[in-house]
């Protein structure tokens, strides 16, 4: 066992080997998932620079960070990923459990697809949102289909499904760049086993506000007037920014909400003179309202967080519950063919 005590939220996260042995009568083969925790990754603190020439201003009610992190890089399957958190840092990014950027990679026409073969969810809601390139989607809710630029899927898996992963056919059939992003959402403990479903968002169903400075697609919640139309089992916030060079940017939280920033590419300031560069994640303190950037250069980054959950959480791989006993239900459901058949979704 291993256990992690933190000030609001204790995370246990277990390595249940024997509970993978239940259910051994089956008739239905089931595939072998991710060993280990999907969910238990490293990140190690970034290096803090100051910034000579500032170009920030201060708000008396600007929001302090607490962290830099630099994130590590992985596969999943075949695709390479940079993973920002993975069920770590919970008081401070909860609602959200995992953070994945995948790509961008180029693809050449005809190679051979960037693939995560069938596996389970429970207790979790994927996320994935595409800025280059298309996916396929592919699960045991009966869906099938091809996502592209711009689109936001949300798999909510509740009770648990199984789905598979990869790069969609209009890149096998043209080639280019294959990048986006998963980020997981926890599933408050009364929703944990509830019907899972998948839903695929397109730019109509969010909000954009553009000035001579930034462009911010709201993905989730609302900036200021912007709202979008997705909804969530919590309240949470996906604010997708561009930011030209020599640019300010006031965003306003409710200061009893988490709140981090991921950096694509590009520079940022923060308060106290602080320097994000690319595939960093800035994590805040709570008690203010205001975050505070200047880009010198032109910065493209992701704004998320929402309500702190506050619920215990126990985790293994793709399983993300609120009691060990969850876990093992969760485990007797896949082996017992009660999240779909593996075999039908690859």
């Amino acid at each position: 066992m291993y256990g992690i005590q933190t000030d609001r939220t204790k995370v246990q996260l277990f390595f249940l080997a024997l509970v993978l042995s239940l259910n051994r009568c089956s008739n239905m083969k089931r595939r072998e998932f991710i060993k280990g925790s999907a969910i238990l990754g490293l990140t190690a603190a970034g290096s803090v620079a100051l910034v000579r020439n500032s170009g920030m201003y201060h708000e008396r009610t600007n929001r302090k960070v607490l962290q830099i992190l630099s994130a590590d890089r992985v596969n999943v399957g075949t695709l390479p990923v940079m993973r920002a958190f993975a069920g770590n840092h919970l008081d401070y990014v909860s609602p959200y459990v995992l953070f994945d950027e995948f790509g961008p990679v180029r693809l050449e026409a005809g190679s051979d697809p960037l693939r995560v073969d069938a596996h389970p969810h429970a207790g979790v809601t994927p996320t994935t949102y595409f800025l280059e390139g298309t996916g396929h989607h592919k699960d045991s809710l009966n869906y099938d289909f091809q996502i592209g630029k711009g689109d936001f899927m949300l798999f909510s898996s509740g009770r648990g499904a199984i789905h598979m992963e990869e790069s969609g056919l209009k890149l096998y059939q043209e080639g280019g760049f294959y990048h986006g992003f998963q980020i997981w959402l926890n599933t408050p403990a009364k929703y944990k086993f509830a019907d899972p479903s998948t839903t695929v968002f397109r730019k109509e169903d969010m909000a954009n506000i553009q000035t001579d400075k930034y462009d911010i697609q709201v993905v989730l919640g609302a900036f200021e007037e912007a709202q979008s139309k997705i909804e969530t089992l919590s309240p949470a916030f996906y604010y997708h920014v561009k930011m030209k060079a020599d640019a300010r940017l006031d965003i306003p939280t409710d200061p009893n909400h988490n709140a981090f920033i991921y950096l694509v590419k590009g520079k940022l300031e923060l308060e106290d003179a602080r320097q994000l560069t690319d595939n960093q994640v800035v994590l805040y303190q709570r008690g203010d309202d205001l975050i505070n950037l200047y880009s010198e250069q032109p910065s493209e980054f992701l704004v998320l967080g929402g309500q702190p959950l506050n619920e215990t959480v126990y985790s293994y791989g793709p399983f993300v519950m609120n009691t060990e006993e969850q876990i093992r239900q969760c485990v007797r459901n896949y082996q017992t063919g009660k999240m779909g058949n593996p075999d039908l979704v690859n």
